[in-house]
């Protein structure tokens, strides 16, 4: 009787546990079918730009963001950002700082009191040791201009057809460090040719097998090598350098980029 018993009660904790695992499993699916939602389906189509854009999770969901978000009939806001931590809990705080994100844009034009504001909102509703890093930038394509600010993200590149290379790093702290963190914003000028490549720490901070990190110098020497290509196909070529430099083991976070190439002047 003993063993029956004990058989009986093992077959109940397996079958709960299946039950718990597959009630994980539809829980996780919809946290994901949720967070792509938030995602662009595709890159907009302006005038004088191509554009792409990807976000690769490394687990069911995670922590990083890209949008193009219309700001005017000739403005389009850019932004990419990477959350602290992993899991649930990182898609979590990314969704409350697209909200917020979003909410700040539609009432306020200057970037450096959309960032400040955004700021202020993750300050006071994420523990202390939570942070967003997030670059936001308003593309006003048609004067081929870029006003951007960077909170402590990694700094998106600038290859310059001439040859020059240029990193947006101007703004200020990763967002939610702070309460009252202020921030600059900075414009640039962009010329026929020119390619911004628009990346997270997943892309840069990828390592092979001995533990060497893809880099920023890898990076830019894959988009220069592809700079000519539709921002599409350069896009795919750096993620396809990243996989293929991460061997086996594969990527170990999330792969977000956008890249924005000049392809003529703006009628």
């Amino acid at each position: 009787f003993a063993a029956q018993a004990a058989v009986a009660v093992e077959r109940a904790r397996s079958a709960r546990d299946l039950m718990e695992r597959r009630r994980l499993e539809k829980e996780l699916a919809i946290a994901r079918e949720i967070q792509r939602s938030f995602l662009p389906a595709g890159a907009p189509s302006i005038p004088g730009f191509d554009l792409a854009g990807t976000s690769i999770t490394h687990d069911e969901v995670g922590g990083d963001y890209f949008d193009f978000i219309p700001v005017s009939e000739t403005r389009l806001g850019l932004a990419v950002a990477d959350v602290s931590g992993k899991g649930i809990p990182a898609a979590l705080l990314m969704a409350g700082f697209r909200m917020s994100l979003l909410a700040e844009i539609r009432n306020e034009f200057a970037i450096r009191a959309v960032m400040r504001k955004a700021n202020s909102l993750l300050h006071e509703s994420t523990e202390r040791d939570k942070f967003v890093t997030a670059f936001y930038g308003v593309l006003d394509w048609r004067n081929s201009i870029l006003i951007f600010s960077n909170a402590g993200h990694n700094p998106p590149l600038v290859m310059h057809r001439d040859g020059t290379t240029e990193h947006l790093l101007d703004g200020g702290l990763a967002l939610g460090v702070l309460p009252d963190s202020s921030y600059e914003e900075r414009p640039i000028a962009l010329r026929e040719g020119d390619v911004l490549v628009f990346y997270t720490d997943g892309v840069s901070e990828a390592e092979n097998e001995h533990g060497e990190q893809f880099g920023e110098e890898r990076l830019e020497q894959v988009a220069r090598q592809n700079a000519d290509r539709p921002a599409a196909e350069l896009l795919a070529a750096i993620v396809d350098a990243v996989v293929v430099w991460t061997g086996e083991r594969g990527p170990s976070d999330d792969l977000t980029l956008i890249v924005a190439r000049k392809t003529g002047p703006t009628p």
